[in-house]
């Protein structure tokens, strides 16, 4: 389901009146995930139970895809009759094995309405929980390329089977339901590790930020469904991009978490600076318009380059540009990037802006995982991970004293030729 375009996707202009409110229910349940993120048994549970409402199906299952065993287990079964611990307890699939199996392993909802005629039907789950399967419809979770698991609904309520639309709402579904489990697998590892002194707090925080991410989903999706009522076109295509926002909004907040909460080794290969630079102000040029902030790249070598994993390195200068245009002013506000090379030493980029500038009290604390001076705006995450980011590549992210606004400096090292045969 893309939403990266602003277009409506052609499967939802194409579904009947009275399927567009299935579309709509699926972003209405989402909302009440946000809840249980602290409880992974809850929120598995959840997500297990809205499946099967959503595909109008007897069973549905959670298979969660297990990385250093490099297998996919059920952690959740609903449905009525069989032994679903059996299930739990005894079933455990290797990507390619079975229906979900090679969902998993091909990355596409696969839907199979005779599972007798299908060689790819694993026999074995139904044997361990004694339950009758006819129909399957394996839709694979992923959050940023990696697999989270699968959900596997099985048998369509009535004579009926799996429709393509079930495949698209679940596949919206899915997306969703991956990056709340991505988040709840991280409060679930802090608490486990107790690596975060001010745990409920951060727990309060996560979940603020994501409802009110949420909360802007549900909107848009409100004013789609009136929209639909209303037969009226043109507000859904000017509300369907607002929605895709909210939903990148939530991705990218997966992935800060991710990145500042596990150490990484960056993938580092031959880096233009000044690209990933402009592709930052690209990717967030329709935000700096509705503002009307003023963008400005200096550069003294367009072809420089810097030995760095660019995706790390996109990751850390866009969360630097994002914090300055939540500073600067509507309409006068102006934030520059400017690269600067030291030949043998390092290349700094330097992110400033004319905003209120960081107060001298809290001048320490700006790197801290969870500080923010946004207040409820704030999720304190993009700093940190761009600090950590900045450490992994051996350099730093400085706060620098400014005349007017704040003032960022990330330095990146110049490679020695040891350094470099050595990583090789």
């Amino acid at each position: 389901m893309t939403f990266s375009n602003g277009h409506t996707p052609q499967w939802l202009q194409d579904a009947p009146p009275m399927e567009m409110h299935r579309v709509i229910e699926a972003l209405h349940r989402v909302h009440g995930l946000v809840a249980v993120l602290n409880d992974m048994d809850v929120l598995l549970e959840r997500i297990s139970e809205e499946s099967r409402t959503l595909a109008c199906a007897e069973g549905a299952s959670v298979i969660l895809y297990d990385e250093e065993k490099d297998e996919l287990c059920f952690r959740v079964v609903l449905g009525e009759g069989g032994d679903r611990e059996a299930l739990k307890r005894e079933v455990r699939l290797k990507p390619g094995q079975g229906i979900a199996g090679v969902a998993a392993l091909e990355g596409c909802a696969i839907h199979v309405a005779d599972v007798e005629k299908d060689p790819r039907f694993y026999r074995g789950a139904d044997a361990a929980s004694r339950f009758h399967t006819r129909d399957v419809l394996a839709v694979p979770m992923f959050e940023r390329g990696r697999l989270v698991g699968v959900l596997e609904l099985v048998n369509k309520i009535g004579d009926e089977s799996f429709t393509d639309l079930d495949r698209h709402v679940m596949e919206m579904f899915s997306a969703l339901a991956a990056s709340t489990v991505v988040s709840a697998r991280m409060i679930e590892r802090e608490i486990q590790t107790e690596r975060l002194a001010a745990i409920g707090h951060a727990i309060a925080g996560l979940t603020h930020h994501i409802k009110n991410i949420l909360t802007g989903l549900i909107s848009s999706a409100e004013l789609i469904e009136l929209a639909f009522q209303a037969d009226d076109t043109a507000l859904v295509k000017k509300t369907w991009p607002v929605l895709g926002r909210g939903i990148r909004r939530i991705s990218n907040f997966v992935q800060d978490l991710l990145l500042v909460a596990k150490p990484g080794k960056p993938a580092l290969r031959d880096c233009p600076v000044r690209p990933v630079v402009l592709e930052a102000f690209e990717t967030m040029r329709d935000l700096f318009n509705q503002k009307k902030i003023g963008l400005e790249i200096e550069c003294e070598d367009p072809a420089l380059t810097v030995r760095a994993d660019q995706d790390a390195l996109l990751r850390c200068v866009m969360n630097l540009i994002g914090n300055a245009m939540d500073a600067v002013p509507e309409e006068t506000g102006r934030i520059v990037a400017a690269i600067r090379n030291h030949p043998g030493e390092y290349v700094e980029i330097m992110v400033t802006d004319n905003g209120p500038g960081i107060p001298p009290a809290v001048r320490d604390k700006v790197f801290d995982i969870f500080f923010s001076t946004k207040g409820t705006r704030g999720t304190g995450l993009g700093l940190a991970c761009s600090a950590k980011i900045a450490r992994e590549h051996g350099g730093s992210l400085n706060l620098l004293d400014s005349d007017q606004g704040a003032c960022f400096q990330l330095v990146l090292p110049v490679m020695k030729k040891s350094t470099l045969q050595e990583e090789l």
